[in-house]
């Protein structure tokens, strides 16, 4: 699952250290047409519905948080 979601991080902004980064929202690394473009590709490939409730920096900031989003909403 996570070289899935860095595949799809890497097609939106392939000049970001993903793995190591922990502000991605809070730093702007990922901008608003880019998380829109995120959120589409996450709940594309791994079946899940990301809500307005979901959109918040914290699910966001890093791989690992996104990693735990996806697990919650699959859940």
């Amino acid at each position: 699952m996570r070289e899935k979601l860095l595949e799809i991080l890497n097609n939106v902004n392939d000049g970001v250290e993903y793995e190591e980064e922990t502000a991605l929202i809070d730093d702007h690394l990922i901008d608003s047409f880019g998380l829109i473009t995120i959120v589409a590709e996450i709940e594309a490939e791994f079946d899940v519905k990301i809500t307005p409730t979901d959109m918040l920096p914290e699910n966001f900031n890093s791989v690992d948080a996104m990693l735990q989003m996806i697990e919650r909403k699959k859940a």
